[in-house]
């Protein structure tokens, strides 16, 4: 429903039929502001901005909120779409209702690189401001159903964007907080932009039913209202076809048509006590047969959005399915409205129990998205968190574990513990072991084995299905990655401080040299040294005096030593862990790699055919994804053996050859003194087909018998010759 202009009078009689204890010189004032704010400003549809401000603020009173929400709901837009400021708005309202404002207004005129890290930044901002104050989130659903329900105004395009992440992101949020009677016009207006054929035909062949319907439901609800009666039973009982969005995905999923779809129809009783639920259930089963499978007591196991009631189906004339529901008058309520329905500022509250599981939901959704830079990896993280239905197990002592479907034992393993999830070596699900990658039902009684010896690796993250258990092995692979860093950047420094005669700094002077490299502490400087982002020779410089020796020239294996520890490469889950390329293969981007964890030295990475990484792979839970990372004029050295005849000016000609490919050379050492002459040749290639140039360009100069790369055992894998 969308109201039109309202006088002050006009709307405060309608917010006070939901709200008698409303402040009325608050939601005067704040009327008064909004249309001071938006006065002149119109809607696409024409209409007075102020309309939309007046329709959100009413949607919050239809939820019964308080007042300040409502005032709240008025002015929410005058941040975003008008010269008024925040601060103006504290002055105005107080603190309580700027935060609300500010928690549902974008984020002005920060700069982003793509829309999407623009999108994530948003949801971030309002993740935040919901664990403040969870009133954010009833002020942004209600503003977006206004806005889906005069989407017709905008233009296709735009239309399909907006549904869209309503269906991605906002429905599943009013599901999330259990508020369902926003969720469902939320989900029935997407599936009417996003697929209106689909929508329009469902719509259509209700309508032509609906007669037929009503006659059905009423053959049921008649029958069940005289079996209560007969038991003494005050109870009321509705009926109702499904909604439109729910009929779609039975017909989506089920893969049959509207016509076969046999549970079109549900019944809801609402009783007097929770003791009436299941009296008035047994009653129900007596008269009907139950459909097998189709029952669940969400009573006595509610669902993480606190949802309450008990679910059966029976089979009714005609052989057709009737779902039917059964709560009493406060579980409808909250049914209904959800987290609003907790909301007590008239004791004073302002925010809920921490223990409220929607609220521990959103502390664990908080907790990960700190270790998300990705804007693609967190939205699709959300997503699946908030998508995700719901089953429950059962720890050993009968615990009960709400998951989400397609959770694994490893799963459930960080959802009692992280400790336990951290030291997880196995799984009993109802006695029996099994992997851990199994998929947990409803029902299942779950136990963990747990090993002091064991720890995370990267096969987890291929295990564990939940946003919860991925981010804490992320957590732990990357502070393993870390802690390794810092060993061995202890000892490098301690090698070059001895190299040079020279005594290790106090704890204040190594702080002033971490500080003067812009480092915030000292265990940050020697990550920095054991990754190989420093070099400890800017550590010494800042010691010193060191004494000034002459520069030598560097030895192939020097320089291809130092060249193995740049930067290039991709380590998943693991950014502060040191790798080093592999000198027995040398890979360069465009050939496939692997990661192989070294004891000591980090990562190696190795050609995936090189015949060493095919031993190394033997032991998977040493091996991790890594993939290229280079950057455009990034070079990796790569050594050549070359055959040539001794002749006068041929290293010219071939340092020649390797500068017209655009190709530098780091080193050579080729003994010219034999008869047929083997040597080495280093080059810094970008790529692989760089390197094939360079080969092409060698192997055409006068006197080169063959070229080939070279492997620090002497073995060839294939080169050109």
């Amino acid at each position: 429903m969308n109201i039109p202009v309202l006088n002050l009078a006009e709307f405060i009689i309608r917010v006070e039929s939901f709200n008698a204890n409303i402040n009325i010189p608050l939601i005067r004032r704040a009327y008064e502001f909004s249309g001071k704010a938006h006065q002149g400003q119109v809607r696409e549809s024409g209409e007075p901005f102020i309309v939309h401000c007046l329709n959100v603020a009413m949607i919050l009173a239809e939820l019964h909120l308080d007042s300040t929400t409502i005032a709240a709901g008025l002015i929410h837009d005058v941040v975003e779409d008008t010269e008024y400021t925040l601060d103006r708005i504290r002055d105005e309202f107080g603190e309580e209702l700027a935060s609300l404002v500010d928690g549902v207004t974008k984020l002005g005129t920060v700069e982003f690189k793509s829309r999407e890290e623009q999108q994530v930044e948003y949801f971030r901002k309002m993740l935040l401001s919901m664990a403040r104050d969870i009133r954010v989130i009833l002020i942004k659903l209600a503003d977006r159903l206004h806005n889906m329900r005069t989407l017709h105004h905008l233009n296709t395009d735009r239309r399909k964007r907006i549904a869209r992440e309503t269906r991605q992101v906002y429905c599943p949020l009013a599901h999330r907080f259990g508020i369902a009677r926003i969720k469902i016009e939320l989900e029935d207006l997407t599936l009417k932009y996003l697929h209106p054929n689909t929508y329009a035909d469902i719509v259509s062949k209700l309508e032509l039913r609906k007669d037929e319907r009503d006659t059905y439901i009423a053959g049921i609800i008649e029958p069940i209202k005289r079996i209560l009666t007969d038991a003494g039973i005050k109870a009321e009982v509705h009926g109702r076809a499904k909604h439109i969005d729910s009929i779609y995905r039975k017909i989506k999923y089920r893969k049959v048509p509207f016509e076969q779809i046999a549970d079109l129809f549900a019944i809801r009783i609402i009783s007097r006590n929770k003791a009436e639920c299941y009296h008035i259930l047994g009653l129900v089963h007596e008269a009907w047969k139950p459909v097998a499978a189709k029952f669940a007591d969400y009573i006595a196991n509610p669902k993480p959005n606190n949802y309450q009631s008990l679910h059966t189906a029976i089979f009714g004339p005609g052989g057709k399915i009737i779902e039917i529901q059964i709560r009493t008058r406060e579980m409808h309520y909250v049914a209904e409205n959800g987290i609003a329905a907790h909301w007590l500022y008239k004791e004073g509250r302002q925010e809920l129990d921490k223990t409220d599981k929607q609220m521990m939901w959103l502390r664990d959704v908080l907790d990960w998205q700190k270790d998300m830079t990705n804007p693609s990896e967190f939205l699709e993280l959300l997503k699946i968190d908030l998508f995700a239905e719901d089953i429950f197990v059962f720890t050993p002592a009968g615990e009960i574990k709400h998951l989400p479907a397609g959770a694994t034992p490893l799963d459930f393993a960080f959802s009692v513990h992280t400790e336990v999830g951290l030291h997880c070596s196995g799984a009993k699900i109802n006695g029996k072991i099994v992997p851990l990658g199994t998929r947990l039902e409803s029902g299942d009684k779950v136990e963990i084995l747990t090993s002091p010896h064991r720890h995370p690796s990267q096969d987890w993250l291929k295990t564990a299905t939940t946003s919860n258990a991925r981010a804490r092995i992320r957590r732990w692979l990357k502070q393993a990655g870390y802690d390794q860093a810092v060993e061995l950047g202890k000892e490098l420094l301690d090698r070059s401080l001895k190299r040079h005669r020279l005594k290790m700094p106090t704890d204040d002077e190594m702080l002033e040299i971490a500080q003067s490299l812009s480092h915030h502490s000292v265990e940050g400087l020697l990550c920095a040294i054991g990754n190989g982002t420093i070099s400890t020779r800017q550590i010494i410089f800042r010691i010193g005096p060191v004494e000034e020796k002459e520069e030598k020239e560097e030895t192939v294996e020097e320089v291809l030593e130092k060249f193995r520890s740049e930067r290039g490469i991709k380590v998943e889950g693991m950014d502060s862990m040191m790798f080093r390329i592999a000198g027995c293969c040398q890979p360069i981007p465009g050939e496939e790699i692997i990661g192989y964890i070294t004891r000591g030295r980090g990562v190696t990475i190795h050609r995936a055919d090189c015949p060493a990484a095919q031993e190394l792979i033997k032991h998977p839970e040493r091996t991790v994804p890594v993939t290229w990372d280079a950057a455009k004029d990034q070079t990796f050295v790569v050594r050549l053996e070359v055959t040539v005849e001794p002749r006068k000016n041929i290293l010219a000609d071939i340092t020649e050859s390797i500068a017209d490919s655009n190709t530098n050379m780091r080193g050579a050492d080729i003994d010219l003194t034999t008869t047929s002459t083997r040597g080495f040749i280093i080059v810094e290639v970008s790529s692989l087909n760089q390197l094939e140039r360079v080969l092409s360009k060698i192997k055409k100069v006068k006197g080169v018998i063959s070229v080939k790369r070279a492997y620090a055992d002497g073995k060839e894998k294939h080169g050109r010759k």
